[in-house]
């Protein structure tokens, strides 16, 4: 594991400062080293872990990291878009687990329509997904909406766009995705009930704008956010994105 890539991350996510691309022999080779990294910067933020999210990453694969508490949100809290980098828009879902996380397929009390918002501490984003896992998966904040139904539907289709318009659906395959998560959530070493298995990445990935969204999971329910501001360079102060 690179120490000084857990440092350099750890203190992008604190100060808000962009890392350059990494220099040969500082990237991890592959995502079960870049896994190790995540978790020791996860120990050195200090936040609660409340879950696993599972996002897309370069080369279309999916990967799978940590859920920080302070980085999920009420879907009517107004999101600023200067305080992200790279800012990226999608629908999600949140699985809220009934009972702790065993080989059995999840088991849910809750489901909840969200945006997933995600950003990159990496000034140019991740170079592959690798690097996205060490960056928590390109976290940035998971905004949720209202409890919709308790059942996860096989397959949906979900969307997402500018209130107002009708963005093209996408279908997705949300009960292999949640599976996917929850293995995830296995390898991480469990989860206990109670905690959250999101699925970001639905239906399409939009730039940020700012203006009102609005995101649809056909048999979970919708939700709309506001974005604020410009995408701009994040502020550096404070816990950068």
């Amino acid at each position: 594991m690179s120490e000084a890539l857990v440092a350099a991350l750890a203190e992008a996510w604190e100060q808000g400062e962009a890392l350059a691309p990494l220099p040969a022999g500082m990237s991890p080779a592959d995502v079960a080293a870049a896994e190790e990294v995540a978790a020791a910067l996860v120990e050195r933020l200090g936040h609660p872990v409340i879950g696993i999210r599972l996002a897309p990453a370069p080369g279309g694969s999916w990967v799978a990291a940590p859920l920080l508490g302070p980085r999920l949100l009420r879907a009517a809290t107004p999101v600023a878009l200067p305080a992200l980098r790279h800012p990226r828009l999608s629908a999600a879902v949140i699985g809220v687990l009934a009972v702790p996380l065993a080989e059995a397929p999840p088991s849910f009390s809750a489901l909840h329509p969200a945006v997933d918002v995600a950003a990159d501490r990496y000034r140019d984003g991740p170079a592959d997904a690798a690097q996205a896992v060490a960056d928590l998966a390109s976290l940035g904040l998971v905004l949720a909406g209202k409890r919709g139904p308790g059942v996860l539907p096989e397959r949906a289709e979900a969307r997402i766009g500018p209130t107002g318009t009708r963005p093209r659906p996408v279908q997705e395959n949300l009960r292999a995705l949640m599976d996917q998560a929850a293995a995830a959530g296995r390898r991480w070493g469990g989860l206990p009930a109670g905690a959250l298995l999101v699925l970001a990445g639905l239906g399409g990935t939009r730039a940020a704008a700012p203006g009102k969204w609005s995101a649809a999971i056909g048999g979970v329910g919708r939700v709309s956010v506001v974005l604020t501001g410009s995408v701009d360079e994040p502020a550096q102060q404070g816990e950068g994105p």
